[in-house]
């Protein structure tokens, strides 16, 4: 099924959520002047790592489930035909390998119970770490303990992910705007709900000071997901039917603040919070550099989506890539594991060099 034939196709909603994928597919959506900031450290090589590249181990548990590689693959979609076929290829590729997953915004299944399939994954996946995910915007539309359980029943998730997105939702022509008292809300969901929760960006990054805030609010983990990737100021604006999206889409398309700034501020506060560097990463070096910079996990969402269209083989291939790139960047420089990586100090910041 071509992206076209699914838009002609389907019904308005699931037009919407097919745009988006569109436009992430075949439009120039990343940030233009902000970088990740990974491209800045290089790793020091080591000429004799003293390993056999066999037993490079690069499995890790995260929220206390274990896993193959370091790997998430991001919240993406789900909503439309296309969506399940993309979400069924990843999952069936994320259960091979044991990796994290997150489904995109599932309030589309709250509004619309007939398109709740299109995210139910965990038939295909049953051992993998699942993420279900909601707006946390939501909470103040209608949205509260009650339905964060439906998610995540549907789901039968381990974890639900709040996602905050306010730059997307002002740069919308009819964006949810109100934001007032959400911290409050997002405490009271995470002493009540029977799963961890976790917060995420959508791409333009979370600081230090907010990060503390929502570590005090009861939140699990943390995914930065800062800017240096998709920028959804810019998405908004490629989809945008009417000039005031499409300019303030522009205007805030290098709004943020860039991954490894948000890694590293974050970690210096919380040493111990379970982390996840998101925002910009495209292979296995990046991965590698992430965590050394302190991350737990490191997620992907753009390379994934644009492997899932074109077939699970592609995925899987994907998947194998990004290991290679990540153990070879372990044996390169003489570390066996990921607790020895972050504790290595082989990582260097070479932008004042």
């Amino acid at each position: 099924m071509t992206i076209i034939s699914a838009i002609n196709t389907s019904s308005d909603i699931e037009n919407r959520k097919t745009e988006h994928l569109r436009v992430c597919l075949e439009e120039d959506v990343e940030f233009r002047e902000i970088t990740s900031g990974l491209e800045k450290y290089r790793f020091t090589h080591c000429c004799l790592p003293e390993l056999d590249y066999n037993d490079i181990n690069v499995e890790t548990t995260f929220l206390g489930k274990s896993l193959g590689a370091p790997i998430l693959i991001s919240s993406m979609t789900g909503g439309t035909e296309l969506a399940h076929l993309v979400n069924t290829r990843l999952a069936i590729v994320a259960q091979n390998y044991r990796l994290a997953m997150g489904v995109g915004s599932q309030r589309i299944a709250l509004e619309q119970p007939q398109l709740a399939s299109t995210f139910a994954v965990r038939n295909l996946a049953p051992d993998i770490l699942l993420f279900a995910n909601l707006g946390a915007v939501q909470l103040n539309y209608g949205c509260g303990l009650d339905e964060c359980l439906r998610l995540i029943d549907l789901l039968e998730a381990d974890a639900l992910i709040f996602h905050l997105n306010p730059l997307q939702e002002m740069v919308q022509s009819r964006g949810d705007s109100n934001f007032r008292g959400l911290l409050a809300k997002i405490t009271q969901i995470c002493s009540r709900l029977p799963v961890p929760v976790l917060v995420k960006e959508v791409g333009n990054g979370i600081s230090s000071v907010m990060a503390k805030k929502l570590i005090e609010a009861g939140v699990a983990a943390i995914d930065v997901a800062g800017a240096g990737g998709t920028s959804w100021a810019k998405v908004e604006s490629k989809r945008a039917k009417d000039k005031r999206q499409a300019r303030l889409g522009e205007v805030f398309a290098d709004w943020g603040l860039s991954t490894t700034e948000c890694i590293t501020s974050i970690r210096a506060i919380a040493p111990t919070i379970p982390l996840i560097a998101s925002g910009g990463l495209k292979n296995g070096l990046d991965i590698a550099k992430a965590i050394a910079l302190g991350a737990d996990l490191a997620g992907l969402a753009r390379p994934f989506l644009t492997a899932a269209i074109e077939s699970e083989e592609a995925v899987d291939e994907l998947v194998q890539f990004l290991i290679a790139e990540l153990k070879i960047a372990l044996f390169c420089t003489g570390n066996a594991n990921l607790s020895a990586l972050k504790s290595s100090q082989v990582l260097k910041n070479y932008a004042n060099v």
